[in-house]
């Protein structure tokens, strides 16, 4: 079928395609292409190491674990210790795979690769120059209550989250 791009830039692609649905019909789908990014669950000491950043769609400061895109040519492994370092400062030598989330298959193609560590060593961050990141080091239990109330409500942190619970063996329904 026919794909018409009406943007294409540095972090995503918008473009609209045309649909052929099961009964024939023919309908234009609106589809955000995107190179795909990394979350990183890192917990030290039982506290989890989250950024606080401005994030201009909901015009306030969301809480969230660091993540970044994945830079071409570049492995979602080597994107996840890079964007870890840069955003907190936090140095790892071993990520562990929470697996890949889609934050919103009804319009994008984003793929959200997720992991997690509990070997960090603390250093200084180096965000890029257009992020101005606070560092917040909060006890998971206390990041577990965050989620329940509602003070943290970035998809990717709470499913990362979650998934590390259910690991761990501690999450149960």
């Amino acid at each position: 079928m026919k794909s018409n791009y009406i943007y294409k830039g540095r972090v995503l692609n918008l473009k609209i395609d045309d649909i052929k649905l099961p009964n024939k019909k023919i309908v234009k789908h609106e589809i955000v292409e995107h190179q795909g990014s990394v979350a990183i669950l890192a917990i030290d000491n039982d506290e989890v190491l989250l950024v606080k950043q401005y994030r201009s769609p909901f015009k306030s400061e969301v809480l969230e674990i660091p993540a970044g895109i994945i830079e071409f040519g570049e492995k979602s492994y080597e994107a996840g210790l890079r964007e870890l370092q840069e955003e907190t400062g936090a140095y790892t030598n071993k990520l562990v795979y929470l697996g890949e989330v889609y934050p919103s298959p009804g319009y994008t193609d984003e793929i959200v690769h997720l992991y997690f560590t509990d070997q960090v060593e603390i250093k200084k961050p180096n965000p890029d120059e257009d992020e101005f990141i606070k560092v917040e080091r909060v006890k998971f239990s206390k990041v577990l209550q965050m989620i329940e109330e509602g003070k943290i409500v970035d998809a990717k942190t709470i499913i990362a989250i979650l998934k590390y619970k259910l690991i761990k063996g501690g999450l149960r329904w």
